[in-house]
């Protein structure tokens, strides 16, 4: 399985949705607010795999110091084959430099995230205000 990834290309209203449905993300509820809060990033990463999008990340920064990654999902039918990954490396390379790389990890994702470097910032602990219902 060849994974193909892209950074800042274009994305179909249709596919993002239909991925984050897979999810269960509640911002598929909102799709004209999911797409321009996707346009609206800093980065955007696809993964595909046959031209199928199944996997995204984006990534909000001040371009110079921060970088936060809000979103990080891939279709479950492609867990555990190397998007995820793929993804994140490219974040990586593109942010190697930044003073601080920051996401909150749903409990599940902990050990992927751990994997591909991330760690818990000290005693911090993540805050929100939440509109969402699928945590």
């Amino acid at each position: 399985m060849e994974i193909e990834i892209t950074v800042n290309g274009k994305l179909e209203e249709e596919e993002v949705v239909s991925l984050y449905q897979s999810n269960g993300w509640s911002s598929a509820e909102k799709p004209k607010e999911l797409m321009a809060a996707l346009e609206g990033s800093h980065t955007v990463i696809a993964g595909r795999v046959d031209s199928k999008l199944v996997g995204l990340c984006n990534a909000l920064s001040d371009g110079h110091l921060v970088v936060y990654y809000p979103h990080m999902l891939v279709h479950p039918n492609f867990h555990r084959k190397g998007v995820g990954r793929k993804m994140m490396e490219a974040m990586h390379s593109i942010y190697k430099e930044f003073h601080q790389q920051i996401l909150i990890a749903d409990g599940r994702a902990i050990d992927f995230y751990n994997s591909v470097g991330f760690s818990r910032a000290g005693k911090s602990e993540p805050m929100w205000i939440y509109q969402g219902n699928e945590h």
